[in-house]
């Protein structure tokens, strides 16, 4: 599998990198049998967190086991100094690990959250704080929805954040707004050396009314060549890699579609977001 460099980390990521809400709301024979196809593909990151159920407790035997082979990431939707350092020690010990490559402050998707993650007494200074007793050696910003690229790049401006997490995928790219302010992103990234991973790009749309066939909070494509399309579109943006889907079921699809991806041309992604006229946003 292709890897990429994870901007001023140094770290080679795979462009698969394994998201642990897939893991969240499974039993540990269940994570168990799906971790060595994991292996097995050679993904060497990991991105995790408290919010996502029962993750840290699936992986942690994993983690102990492999832990020089896996980047690690964590983070917080704590806004408090004092609550983001509780959280972090918390997600060390359940994941039997004695530090993190990488702490993110998670979920940030308005401006008024980002005031509270940034604030003096926010979880910002917890990951400094964190950085500085070498629990982290890098510290990151995620989010969800459509100002995470506008927020994100006011993130930018007040700290020098190390990475970044937001989505990517043809139907949000098929709102110009969107397009406009992440290919801004994009660009601010690449300039700072700041690592990219994306999210939400196997994601078909809101299950709306339907029934629940996946343990996504959206609807996944599920079918081959969907997903490899999706993967492609994704992993032909400047960005370092993609987090896995949220399901286990439709996690070796994923993998293989990032072991076989191909860089689609400037055309080919175009007729890509033409297309994606046809399904519902996730994001309104």
């Amino acid at each position: 599998m292709e890897t990429r460099r994870f901007g001023r980390t140094g770290h080679f990521s795979t462009v698969a990198i394994l998201g642990g809400a897939a893991f969240g709301k499974i039993d540990q024979a269940t994570a168990d049998a799906a971790m060595p196809r994991v292996l097995a593909a050679g993904v060497n990151h990991i991105d995790i967190a408290p919010s996502y159920g029962n993750a840290e407790e699936r992986l942690a035997p994993w983690i102990a086991r492999e832990r020089q082979r896996f980047f690690l990431g964590c983070k917080t939707t704590e806004r408090s100094r004092e609550g983001a350092a509780a959280e972090l020690h918390r997600s060390l010990e359940r994941l039997r690990a004695d530090k993190f490559d990488l702490y993110q402050m998670h979920a940030v998707k308005t401006m008024e959250e980002l005031d509270a993650v940034t604030a003096h007494g926010g979880a910002l200074k917890a990951a400094i704080a964190a950085r500085e007793q070498g629990l982290t050696r890098f510290i990151g910003i995620t989010g969800h929805g459509l100002q995470a690229p506008t927020v994100f790049l006011e993130a930018l401006r007040r700290f020098d954040f190390d990475t970044v997490l937001f989505p990517i995928n043809a139907r949000l790219f098929a709102n110009a707004d969107y397009r406009r302010e992440a290919t801004a992103l994009l660009h601010e990234c690449r300039a700072r050396d700041v690592g990219v991973m994306a999210i939400k790009a196997v994601t078909k749309g809101p299950w709306g009314e339907r029934p629940k066939t996946h343990t996504t909070w959206y609807e996944p494509f599920t079918d081959m060549a969907h997903v490899q399309r999706a993967v492609n579109f994704a992993l032909s943006q400047d960005i370092t890699g993609l987090c896995t889907v949220g399901d286990v079921t439709v996690l070796p699809l994923f993998l293989d579609a990032c072991a076989h991806f191909t860089r689609l041309s400037a055309a080919e992604q175009e007729a890509m977001i033409a297309d994606a006229l046809q399904y519902e946003p996730l994001f309104v």
